[in-house]
């Protein structure tokens, strides 16, 4: 769980388009206030008269800045992905924007299995059965096979961004593949599993949500043991340049306060796979 923001206008403001964006899918709120990321989300358990129980999740951003990947992620998804893969369903949407801010809020089905992890970083040993990787795999081969034209990772980032964060030679991307762009244990349900926010949703490198599973969890070693034997393609030429890519997004992300306690095991497994 993160914290609101830090400007209290912008967290005052924040929580006033929350409770208009319920009015307006017809909701009644009736759960704690959950933050996201550097207070750019408020979610909540909430009431509908159709659906029952639901999540609220509104976004934020200034107006010149709304829109794109994130903006629009889990709402392409559930176009494509909703009732094949074990998602939330996605009831409606509602956009409204005032004083120079834009606001997105969703409406989806509520998901009442706990989280493998309340963070991104999971920090001790999972032990899921193997109906629970099976399940995984299943939902992310039918992810990979579903044709798109949003795009998680960019070429052109790539040859900037290694050298500068890995300070290794930039990989040529040849084996594309559609990913859920966020897979990580705060993403994933502990039973199912079901597969959590969909922002990132795109093309990306083959292996990429494998690799990103695995960069998250290096500090947990036999739980990374177990994603490196769930998923093969990781042995790989192209799991090898989706691990580098992954890793030179969490080293930046690192550099910018996000998480520093991993920049150790990600900078040894980059060494490993250079």
């Amino acid at each position: 769980m993160y914290s609101p923001p830090t400007d209290q206008d912008d967290e005052h403001r924040m929580r006033r388009e929350f409770a208009r964006s319920a009015d307006r899918l017809s909701v009644t709120l009736d759960g704690p206030e959950i933050w996201g990321w550097h207070g750019r989300t408020l979610s909540s358990h909430a009431a509908h008269p159709d659906h029952g129980s639901c999540w609220l999740r509104m976004l934020s951003a200034p107006q010149d800045k709304a829109g794109g990947k994130i903006w629009e992620g889990n709402r392409e998804a559930a176009v494509l992905l909703d009732d094949r893969v074990h998602k939330p369903a996605l009831h409606g949407t509602s956009h409204d924007t005032r004083d120079g801010y834009a606001h997105l809020a969703e409406l989806h089905s509520f998901v009442s299995e706990p989280v493998c992890s309340s963070t991104p970083v999971l920090r001790q040993n999972l032990h899921l059965p193997s109906t629970w990787w099976q399940s995984l795999r299943e939902d992310l081969e039918k992810v990979n096979k579903t044709p798109t034209e949003r795009v998680a990772v960019r070429q052109e980032w790539v040859d900037r961004s290694v050298p500068r964060f890995l300070d290794l030679p930039a990989p040529r991307i040849t084996e594309w593949a559609t990913a859920h762009g966020d897979l990580h244990a705060a993403n994933l349900t502990s039973v199912t599993p079901v597969l959590l926010d969909w922002e990132g949703f795109g093309l990306a490198p083959v292996g990429y949500d494998a690799a990103m599973l695995l960069a998250y969890s290096l500090l947990a070693p036999g739980f990374a043991g177990r994603v490196r034997e769930a998923f093969p393609v990781l042995a790989t030429e192209s799991g090898r340049v989706a691990q580098l890519v992954v890793l030179t997004e969490l080293v930046q992300s690192a550099s910018r306060g996000d998480h520093p306690e991993l920049i150790p095991p990600l900078r040894a497994l980059a060494a490993e796979l250079a």
